[in-house]
């Protein structure tokens, strides 16, 4: 299993200890996070992103191609609701799709569950 983080799952795991803990014993970790993630989950301000920015610092993150944009953009139109479901979210979608088994960890799992509804791969969605 690969665990992706979208940006609601990397801020509710910043604040999870436990469940952090958790997901490590278990060797769910350590959990990839596309780099667009970071522009909706962090303010810049060092103080308000510490707990995050100290979860990251244990995350893979990882760059965004343009293939890879191009296919959330294509899952985002997909849904018809292109208007409301973010592209960050699309993108996250489109990259747990290029991974082994993967389940994405997210706030907002009635979203990522449209956009994984059209994946070519299976993806699984988990609210945090």
């Amino acid at each position: 299993m690969t665990l992706v983080l979208d940006a609601g799952g990397l801020s509710a795991l910043a604040g999870q200890r436990a469940r952090l803990a958790e997901l490590r014993q278990r060797g769910y970790w350590p959990a990839q996070v596309p780099a667009v993630v970071l522009a909706e989950a962090l303010t810049g301000d060092h103080r308000r992103d510490f707990h995050t920015n100290r979860l990251l610092r244990g995350c893979q993150v990882r760059d965004v191609t343009e293939p890879l944009a191009r296919e959330g953009a294509r899952l985002r139109a997909a849904t018809g609701r292109a208007e409301t479901i973010t592209a960050t979210d699309a993108i996250v979608a489109a990259f747990a799709a290029t991974c082994r088994a993967p389940v994405v960890l997210t706030n907002d799992p009635h979203d990522l569950a449209a956009l994984a509804g059209h994946s070519t791969r299976p993806i699984t969605v988990s609210g945090v």
